[in-house]
């Protein structure tokens, strides 16, 4: 067989050098990310001009979690059985129709269906983007290219809230503008993935990968209910930041600025990567109870700024909840799957996202009922307190794990 530094696997073709295919597969899958951080920002520009209600802000937001979801459980194992080419072709091309669902986006439906798929192109692809980027990394070094995956990710986040943030301070043709490098970016992409070395290898079971798997095995369930609590508050913080934070810029603090609105959007998963890498050789024990005691400091922060009118409080909190985001949930699944056997990972982490993606998407949505008759203070405040209570039941837990250790 020939080497998948020359040629691409069982096809003889020429195919791009390793360096420049986890290259461009590293950018490939941040353009993904960069999609979704970008709508951060957009969601509000969006309400404006197709005035629909408030609320709808948050179900545009939370539907992204709803399609993710679907799509990792249902396709998060099949590049495993029929290589990750495809599945990364199949997921950029789903991501190339996202994109065009925004570029000519008319009204909140229309919004709401790019979400939908944007969150599908995500789920189906993450894992075999970072999958490939950890087979493609020079020397079999797998921590570069899981380091890579983490930063596309949080990273691509980041600066596609702060630069669409930007994009519509400095032009009316925003929207325009962003889809039309990122469908640049995804044809690309698309482009990389067709010539790039098949790092997989087939095997029968493609169909019943497609069959969800969630389950948590007894070994793991203790460590599983110690972690889910956090886990939930970390996403709940991280939906606050891409979902609410920007719209709150305007709403609670008065500040009619859309770059600000990206940037509230843009620190924590900022911090968030920064703290994946220098957190990594932490001991996940520990970097558990330092997520949590994070995730409490910011969350109080953030009601801080909300109570005294403080956006740069706020902000603070947000930075404050990404170092317990990027410490936390790395560590739950760290301390997670050494406890199962081989053959029970793939439903433990699906058991993990379905805790991360509905405290991402579904709280958010219950926020944005409640912000009308409440008040959208008194709404982000209860919506806050809960994160603290759902970090302080993982704190307790972990206290009781310490003590049985």
């Amino acid at each position: 067989m020939s080497s998948p530094r020359s040629t691409a696997r069982g096809t003889g073709r020429r195919a791009l050098p390793l360096g420049l295919s986890l290259a461009g597969t590293a950018v490939a899958f941040m353009s993904l990310y960069l999609g979704a951080g970008a709508l951060t920002p957009l969601l509000v520009d969006y309400k404006d001009r197709f005035t629909f209600a408030p609320e709808m802000l948050n179900v545009a937001f939370a539907v992204y979690a709803a399609g993710f979801l679907v799509a990792v459980l249902v396709f998060g194992s099949l590049s495993d059985f029929i290589g990750r080419r495809p599945v990364l072709i199949g997921g950029l091309i789903v991501q190339l129709g996202s994109n065009l669902l925004f570029l000519t986006a008319g009204d909140v439906g229309a919004v709401i269906a790019g979400r939908i798929v944007q969150g599908i192109a995500s789920g189906a692809a993450t894992a075999a983007f970072t999958a490939a980027m950890v087979e493609l990394a020079p020397g079999g070094d797998k921590r570069l290219g899981a380091i890579l995956g983490s930063i596309s990710l949080t990273g691509g986040l980041a600066l596609g809230s702060v630069l669409a943030g930007l994009a519509i301070e400095l032009t009316p043709g925003a929207n325009t503008v962003i889809f039309v490098i990122l469908i640049v970016l995804t044809l690309l992409g698309i482009v990389v993935a067709i010539l790039s070395p098949e790092t997989g290898r087939r095997r029968p079971g493609a169909l019943r990968s497609l069959i969800p798997r969630v389950a948590v095995p007894a070994a793991a369930r203790a460590e599983f209910l110690a972690a889910a609590p956090v886990v939930a508050a970390v996403w709940m913080l991280a939906g606050l930041s891409g979902g609410l934070a920007p719209n709150m810029v305007r709403s609670v603090f008065g500040i009619d600025s859309p770059f600000l609105g990206g940037f509230a959007g843009f620190v924590a998963p900022a911090v968030s990567t920064v703290i994946g890498i220098v957190f990594a050789k932490i001991a996940s024990r520990h970097a558990m109870v330092i997520g949590i005691y994070a995730s409490i400091l910011g969350a109080a922060a953030i009601i801080g700024g909300v109570f005294a009118g403080s956006l740069v409080l706020m902000i603070l909190g947000q930075a404050i909840a990404g170092v317990g985001f990027g410490s936390s949930f790395t560590a739950a699944l760290q301390l997670l799957i050494p406890l199962v056997d081989p053959q029970q990972r793939a439903g433990i982490v699906a058991a993990v996202y379905i805790v991360s993606y509905t405290a991402f998407g579904l709280p958010i949505v219950i926020e944005g009922q409640i912000a009308g008759p409440l008040g959208e203070i008194p709404a982000v405040v209860c919506y806050t307190a809960l994160t603290i209570l759902f970090a302080l039941i993982s704190l307790v837990a972990q206290a009781r794990i310490a003590r049985r250790g």
